[in-house]
């Protein structure tokens, strides 16, 4: 075996390096051979851009695919894929393979035409010239087989460009590359020709977008998915996929024509992989070459066994072997079946040369044994290796989910109010539909004729604050229908997903998302034979409900006409491990048959249960607590009925989900737990202490709790559906179509306001009505600091007063989370956290910027939902507003104490403008050169403003003289969205944060070098300095994080209880700074504006007077 794939490693690496040692010159392709192509030749145009998939090509004969006959349309790529069923959104970028649909692809990479001078043509060509050409083709890879082809699929790749990512490599620019594939189809037969012409292949590896780093292309032929309701791997054959072989493509062959490769893709010959040409080119002295000689394995670059883990290789192949390992793959040569024809001795033009090709068949899964999953700890893992991040994955989170990146790559989160595994969340306590299909092929009693039913509806109603639920499946017949009233597990899996949780313990839906595979077996004690159940959760429709199909199979004890069966209250246990959930358990079932002559005869009967539910789960988040390795599911009820009439099997469940145990203590007797709260159907039930429980409407309604009223949709949720419907992608289980753009929205219903496109990756920021802020959009990879222009709605409960809560003595932090601003006491430079309070509540209104009047202890602050400008007292009293017209996107704010101004940035106007403490005497100080302008600091004793601008094409921090003179930029290099800005008076240090590059840097504004602090940030928003230290708000975090500039580390951090996110940021300190400036004294004798400069001032007007009564001067 090991000779074998000695030999065949030994004829590949001949395929590709003799041409390099033996072939004379002019022997490549040239650009003029390929297939005619272009608009001349009644090509299609796929448009440009990245990432991009074609509208179905329809197929006028059938296409044929390994073991498929019935391929009858096929989508092209941007990047170098014929694709036989549609891609779904999320792999519309090259990333894990095998991929999920079938796949041909003569150059598999992240390939880009945006720049309109790459193209890529398909179309299907019925002309004899083609088709006697591909003929031709063919019949020089294998010149013992008779093939005449009816069609031609033609595919071009002219001149497309690599995808780079966010650093150019300057070794790729301007290099091209073109290439083609035609898949030529005869009634039995489809062949793949896939052309490669002198120097069509100008560069071997692209970006890639999981990996962050250049990989290698790859010749690849996958079968995607296979499986109606388990799902698997399909075979898939791999044929290039490192630099050296890929480099080889337009320089050897294996059909005798150097740059042309010939695979035969589709026959009976191919069931379990495609099956390549295996001609080697001919040298010009004739000489011969040896099978056995192994001479070539010594100076080549090897695809074999032993490299499989090893070869750079990024699109990474999942090979599972069974439910609980994965095997390694072997490296097999697949050959012909002796009908396709006739096996002979090579001829010495036609040496039996094999490509070391990795073949992988298709797996089944099984029932694993809740034994062996106790002994191994962990069935299965998913591979984690490529790692992937929120700004191109977005989409795979649901609306109501936030999703963070992790060192190994993104998770998925339900925001507050909703439930599920953050791929799909439901409003809490809201009532859930399940809608699904049911099959079954079913023996009754000792029939040796099955009962078969397709095609029969399922619905289930579930009051999730109840843990109840209602299944009813249609048209069974009667002839099994009450031969399956003991299964009340078919509908008890409904019941398990939406259990009530008792603290700290999670039910299937909590886990899953309604997302999972679940196969039973049931055993009938004294009856031979069992019952297989298979069932498949695909998560929620386009109508909001959850989707299940089942397929029930085997045999089943025969329960006489007319009988009732009853089945008492039970417990059962599930087991979890990594991805996969066990129970199995005995359960008892009383039949009472109709009464005859004054009697009913009763009895009881047993089965035996077990079952396993594998789920993909997100591995990357460890701080995620971790859950209990078993969990008791307690079925207070059961209730199961056939009505022969209606043909209707009814099963009813009451559940819920909790610790092992054998009694009831009282503390799960609260209402909640128990079923007895009263709330409305519409609400989540909230166990308090004891039995002390509140009633809160889920989200979509209003009411106390007991009673609660649906709420209109929004806006963007209206949009959203439109789209989708119009694109026929309503059904979340089908991909959204490349190139369509459909708005998110956040958890109340408005546009979240970071909107991202699915397929090209770029992401940009959006207003209160979904319109993009002009500026805004930043390249793939790279996610926007964007505000939420909608304040979160006021939830019913005791009204919570607006008044100040007066700060005590000492200096604090003060820090912003949307309604309201948070005191963080400091003593010295450490964070006070168990004593944080409450120091402003303003519920309707994000408060973005915050500053600082040290001299009248008033803190400032920008809101941009109004949009407003506001202030408040530290002794207490009530908060005014000052400003609340013309305004857009209030950001930044600061304050010059000593000259009695304050400074702030709009964003949406584009302008920096300057007022008296009260907000009057307004002037514009810049409104050109700005794009967005967020952060700003004064210099108050030297007369100095600074500010950032994150504009994503041109970052920026800026300073000028507080009278607006003498703009000009201080920092432009090496910045990607710099946000918060601070100036420190003791120290004169100007630091800043940046979520782009995830730094916080400082520098001195009167020296030209600047300091790197500390990399590896989070999310900075908002930074303000105190003694050695600096203060940031975190968006990923969440937290209030301390970071001391003597020893460039971060010391400590301070999450606030409510977990949602932090703005701006400034200290309150206890006493002002000495110093002074030339307006701090009877206001600089201007009268209106006093604007202080170096060593001077200014006096200016504002922009709303006359200037009758006021005179500007220097």
């Amino acid at each position: 075996m090991l000779a074998s794939s000695s030999r065949i490693r030994a004829a590949w690496t001949r395929a590709l390096l003799l041409p390099l040692l033996l072939a004379g010159p002019g022997g490549c392709l040239s650009r003029q051979e390929l297939f005619p192509f272009g608009p001349g030749q009644g090509d299609l145009e796929l448009e440009d851009g990245d990432d991009l998939v074609s509208p179905a090509l329809e197929l006028s004969g059938a296409l044929r695919f390994y073991d498929r006959s019935d391929i009858d349309s096929v989508y092209v790529t941007t990047n170098g894929i014929i694709a036989t069923s549609e891609p779904p959104a999320k792999e519309s970028h090259p990333g894990l393979f095998p991929p999920t649909f079938g796949a041909i692809g003569p150059f598999l990479a992240d390939l880009d035409t945006t720049d309109g001078l790459g193209k890529v043509y398909y179309r299907e060509d019925l002309s004899p010239s083609i088709t006697q050409r591909a003929a031709e083709c063919v019949h020089r890879g294998f010149p013992e087989i008779s093939f005449q082809p009816s069609s031609a699929v033609v595919v071009t790749w002219e001149s497309v460009a690599p995808y780079q990512g966010p650093s150019r490599d300057l070794d790729q620019e301007g290099k091209r590359n073109t290439f083609q594939a035609v898949l030529a189809s005869s009634d039995s037969s489809s062949y793949a020709i896939f052309l490669y012409p002198e120097d069509g292949l100008q560069f071997h590896t692209t970006f890639s977008k999981k990996e962050n780093h250049q990989v290698p292309a790859v010749v690849a032929f996958s079968q995607g998915s296979v499986g109606f309701l388990w799902k698997s791997n399909g075979a898939f054959n791999i044929f290039a996929n490192d630099r050296e072989s890929i480099e080889n493509l337009a320089k050897s062959s294996n059909s005798g024509q150097q740059g042309v490769w010939v695979f035969e893709i589709g026959s009976p010959a191919t069931t379990n992989g495609v099956v390549p040409a295996d001609v080697i080119l001919g040298t010009e002295d004739g000489a011969e070459y040896d099978d056995e000689d192994e001479d070539y394995d010594l100076v080549t670059t090897r695809l074999g066994l032993e490299d499989v883990g090893t070869t750079p290789f990024s699109y990474k192949a999942l090979r599972r072997g069974g439910a609980d390992t994965y095997s390694v793959p072997s490296v097999l040569s697949p050959r012909r079946a002796a009908t396709e024809r006739p096996l002979g001795p090579p001829t010495e033009r036609t040496r039996s040369f094999q490509l070391a090709v990795e073949t992988f068949h298709q797996q089944h899964p099984q029932v694993i044994d809740v034994d062996e999953v106790e002994e191994t700890g962990v069935v299965f893992s998913y591979n984690t290796d490529s790692r992937q991040t929120c700004a191109n994955n977005r989409h795979q989170c649901s609306v109501h989910a936030e999703c963070r990146d992790y060192a190994t790559g993104f998770c998925c989160s339900c925001v507050a109010g909703y439930t599920g595994n953050g791929r799909q969340c439901v409003a809490e306590g809201s009532p859930q539909r399940v809608n699904g299909k049911v099959k079954g092929r079913i023996f009754v009693g000792s029939s040796q004729i099955p009962v078969v039913f397709e095609n029969t509806d399922l619905h289930s109603y579930v009051v999730m604050n109840h843990g109840r639920s209602y299944t009813a499946i249609s048209t069974i017949p009667e002839t099994v229908g009450y031969s399956l009233l003991p299964l009340a597990p078919v509908g008890g899996i409904i019941g398990w997903m939406f259990a009530v949780e008792q603290d700290g313990f999670k039910n299937g839906f909590s886990i899953t998302g309604g997302e999972f595979t679940r196969q039973a077996e049931v055993t009938f004690v004294g009856h031979p034979g069992k019952l297989v159940i298979k069932q498949r959760f695909s998560g929620i429709d386009e109508h909001g409900h959850l989707t299940i199909d089942t397929e029930l199979e085997g045999h089943v004890p025969q329960i006489p006409f007319g009988s009732s069966v009853h089945i008492e209250p039970y417990t059962e246990l599930y087991h979890y491990s990594t991805s996969v959930i066990t129970s199995s358990s005995t359960r008892e079932y009383t039949v009472t048959e109709p009464e005859r002559e004054g009697a009913a005869p009763s009895r009881v009967y047993t089965y035996q249960w077990r079952q396993t539910i594998t789920f993909q789960e997100c591995v990357h988040d460890d701080s995620r607590p971790a859950l209990p390795s078993t969990q008791q599911l307690s079925v207070d009820s059961v209730f199961v009925l056939y009505n022969q009439e209606e043909r209707i099997l009814r099963y009813a469940l009451s559940n819920s989900i909790g610790p092992v145990r054998e009694g009831s203590p009282d503390a799960l007797q609260n209402p909640c737990y128990i079923g007895t709260h009263g709330c409305d159907t519409n609400a989540a039930c909230r166990p308090g202490p004891r039995t002390q429980f509140t009633c809160e409407c889920s989200i979509g309604f209003r009411g106390d709790g007991r009673t609660c009223y649906e709420v209109e949709k929004t806006r963007c949720q209206h949009e959203r559906e439109h789209i989708l419907g119009a694109a026929g992608a309503a059904d979340p289980q089908r991909p959204i179509p490349p190139g369509l753009f459909v708005p998110e929205c956040d958890a109340h219903g408005h546009y979240a306001p970071t909107q991202c496109h699915g397929s090209t990756g770029y992401c940009w920021c959006v207003d209160r009505d979904g319109r993009e802020v002009e500026g805004t959009r930043t390249r793939p990879g790279m996610t926007p600091p964007c505000l939420s222009t909608v304040a979160p709605p006021i939830h019913q409960g005791p009204a919570v007063p607006t008044a100040v809560i007066p700060l005590p003595p000492g200096t604090h932090l003060l820090f912003a989370q949307t309604g309201k601003i948070e005191r963080l006491p400091l003593e010295g430079n450490t964070m006070r956290k168990t004593e944080a309070k409450a120091f402003l509540h303003v519920p309707a209104k994000v408060i973005i910027g915050l500053a600082f009047d040290c001299v009248d202890k008033m803190v400032y602050w920008t809101d941009i939902t109004e949009p407003s400008i506001g202030r408040a007292s530290l002794h207490g009293g009530e908060p005014t507003t000052i400003i609340r017209q013309d305004l857009g996107s209030p950001e930044g704010i600061a304050v010059d104490h000593l000259g009695r101004n304050i400074f702030w940035t709009d964003s949406d106007l584009d302008r920096i403008e300057v007022a008296k403490l009260d907000g009057t005497q307004r002037r514009v100080l810049f409104e050109t050169d700005l794009v967005n302008p967020r952060g700003v600091v004064t210099d108050s004793m030297r007369g100095n403003l600074y500010w950032t601008d994150w504009n994503r094409d041109n970052p920026k921090i800026e300073t000028s003289y507080m009278d607006g003179t003498n703009r000009r930029i201080l920092v432009q290099d090496d910045l990607g969205l710099p946000n918060g800005l601070t100036f420190d008076a003791f120290s004169s240090q100007l630091c800043w944060v940046d979520a782009g590059t995830s730094r916080a840097e400082c520098l001195n504004p009167s020296q030209p070098s600047r300091r790197k602090v500390l990399e590896g940030l989070q999310y900075p928003f908002a930074v303000t300095s105190y003694g050695k230290n600096l203060y940031y708000t975190d968006w990923k975090m969440n937290s209030v994080v301390a970071l001391d500039l003597a020893i460039s580390k971060e010391t400590d951090a301070f999450q606030p209880h409510k977990q949602t996110r932090l703005y701006g940021i400034t200290t309150a300190l206890s006493q002002c700074p000495q110093g002074h400036n030339y307006c701090s004294v009877n206001n600089g004798g201007c009268t209106h504006l006093c604007l202080a400069t170096p060593g001077s001032r200014t006096c200016r007007c504002p922009d709303n007077t006359l200037g009758v009564d006021c005179i500007e001067r220097k």
